[in-house]
């Protein structure tokens, strides 16, 4: 796979999930292109923007398709529709607020194909500044290392990794060569589109946030490697998407994460904990919106 030349038609199509992303989603698509994908299939959450206007204006390419959706369907949802419209072996779930390097696609197809327990890679998100950004590596969110997070208590972790764990990776040192880790983000995330289908594809219960770390903890139940691949760099606009519904956002976040914790976590937790657990999550809800609220007052009109 390495000797594959930049540019040329590599066996994966690439899946865009789009929601109002304006400029993005072009600029998103042509990387994708220009990394060698064979298709990028674009799924449209109905955005109201001229994404899609923008989108056919400059990529009147044979290689995108494009399947309009009459309503919101969700992100795990989207992306069904779109692993069920691919027809190349390897499916890459891309943000449209992503831009992937031109040698970035190569490199998570040559560790996917080269290390048959893989079931899906990542690669290095990085923050427009250059700097690696949260999520690209992390350990599940077990519910005593989302409360260590949630509550400050991580900071602490250096000192005390075992009380205060963390499950975010990017403070750590960044790996030389592919590593095995728990979970990455489904911002960019190759796998094999038969694997996929065979476990069941993404749970379509969450509408938005969590469903990745879902998918991830099925791989690992399943015996298969999630790899993270540094040499694969890709730039993430996070959040570029979303800034005109904080809140509703966070309020899919914070059921998205009820549900993964009741689902992988409820058999060991007796009820009592688990009624703190959801506590604890709808409090930590209530904290993030009167911080939105207060800095929405504070901004200038």
């Amino acid at each position: 796979m390495s000797d594959v030349p930049l540019g040329s038609a590599l066996p994966v199509d690439v899946v865009v999930v789009n929601y109002n992303a304006g400029d993005l989603l072009t600029v998103c698509v042509r990387s994708a292109l220009q990394a060698g994908a064979a298709q990028v299939i674009v799924v449209d959450n109905a955005s109201h923007d001229d994404s899609l206007t923008t989108l056919a204006r400059c990529l009147p390419e044979a290689a995108l398709v494009v399947h309009r959706q009459a309503s919101n369907l969700g992100f795990a949802r989207a992306c069904n529709v779109g692993a069920g419209a691919a027809s190349q072996p390897y499916v890459l779930f891309l943000n449209p607020d992503c831009v992937i390097a031109a040698d970035a696609l190569t490199a998570l197809l040559d560790v996917l194909v080269t290390r048959p327990q893989s079931g899906m890679v990542g690669g290095l998100l990085l923050n427009p500044d250059g700097s690696e950004q949260a999520g690209g590596r992390r350990l599940f969110p077990t519910p005593r290392r989302s409360f260590a997070r949630a509550f400050g208590m991580f900071r602490l972790h250096r000192w005390f990794p075992h009380t205060f764990p963390d499950f975010l990776l990017h403070q750590q040192a960044l790996p030389a060569q592919p590593v095995s880790v728990e979970a990455i983000s489904g911002a960019c995330m190759l796998v094999r589109r038969q694997q996929l289908l065979d476990l069941g594809a993404w749970d379509e219960a969450y509408f938005l946030h969590c469903e990745d770390l879902d998918l991830c903890m099925r791989y690992w139940r399943a015996h298969l490697e999630v790899i993270f691949v540094p040499q694969a760099r890709i730039l993430h606009h996070k959040g570029s998407c979303s800034q005109s519904h904080r809140l509703r956002v966070e309020w899919y976040k914070h059921r998205g994460m009820l549900r993964f914790y009741r689902k992988f976590f409820r058999p060991q937790q007796n009820d009592g904990k688990m009624a703190l657990i959801t506590a604890g999550v709808w409090i930590r809800f209530v904290l993030v919106g009167l911080r939105l609220g207060l800095s929405a007052r504070g901004r200038p009109r």
